[in-house]
């Protein structure tokens, strides 16, 4: 058995919970949702989950990671779907145009996203969703594609739930995360677009006016937790209401692993948003 501690500010939980011996990457994937289109590309539909019982079911947006790039989909994060939806909750989790794909990067990846989340006004009676009560969660670049849509108002959000987003482009560029994959979604450097960064980074975006609560492995060696340390901080510098949550002896995939030791700070930071 292995403890872990996670800390906000201070210790505020001790989770004790045998560790998953094998990487969420590394499990088949999840069945698949129901699969709603929601724009004339093949990438661009959503998977719905729907919890068993009678609505209007409260709604998480999922948005898988892989640093935007095509060769990443969606299935690798249905674990988590459907661990949301176990608890009441019904999941729209996103496909988008990636990099690789015809029209993705920027601003196409970006267009997809909000569209996609938009859809729900058009399913919620139909599929007796609950849009007042919408909550919205990414994993790393999916993180960063969150705390963007967060800005752009296409629903009222209860909060946001990033986990160890990469919430800083231009550091991210600096720092030639994946190959300094940042150039590639944004078509350059923060020298040559730099317009691109300030329309897209979620540091420069702030104050996002929505609730936010960052969660990030206290030893992810993909996204560096130094990015989560910044951006909470410029936000609650700018009056928003955000909060980092450093999850101890977490990694970068624990995050959106339902049977490891982060999850149950995952699950209940998402259920208290959307209460």
């Amino acid at each position: 058995m292995t403890t872990r501690r996670v800390f906000l500010a201070a210790p505020i939980l001790t989770v004790t919970r045998p560790l998953a011996a094998q990487s969420i990457l590394d499990v088949p994937p999840a069945p698949r949702g129901e699969r709603l289109a929601y724009g004339p590309d093949e990438n661009q539909f959503g998977e719905l989950r729907v919890p068993v019982g009678r609505g209007p079911h409260p709604v998480a947006i999922v948005i898988h990671g892989g640093y935007w790039r095509a060769r990443y989909d969606l299935a690798h994060i249905g674990h988590l779907c459907e661990a949301i939806t176990k608890q009441g909750l019904a999941t729209w989790s996103l496909e988008y145009r990636r990099i690789g794909n015809p029209g993705g990067g920027f601003p196409g990846t970006l267009d997809d996203v909000r569209s996609g989340a938009a859809h729900l006004k058009r399913i919620a009676m139909e599929r007796s969703l609950d849009l007042e009560r919408v909550v919205a969660t990414g994993h790393s670049a999916g993180g960063h594609l969150v705390l963007w849509l967060a800005k752009q108002k296409e629903l009222a959000l209860r909060g946001i739930v990033p986990l160890a987003p990469v919430a800083d482009l231009r550091r991210a560029w600096e720092l030639k995360l994946s190959n300094t994959v940042v150039a590639d979604f944004l078509g350059g450097s923060p020298q040559q677009v730099s317009e691109r960064y300030r329309a897209a980074s979620p540091i420069e975006l702030v104050p996002l006016g929505v609730a936010q609560r960052v969660l990030h492995g206290a030893t992810d060696d993909v996204v560096p937790i130094e990015i989560s340390r910044a951006y909470v901080a410029a936000a609650e510098k700018s009056g928003d209401d955000a909060r980092l949550i450093e999850v101890a002896g977490a990694g970068h995939f624990e995050l959106i692993d339902p049977r490891s030791d982060a999850w149950p700070v995952v699950k209940s930071t998402i259920l208290d948003l959307v209460k």
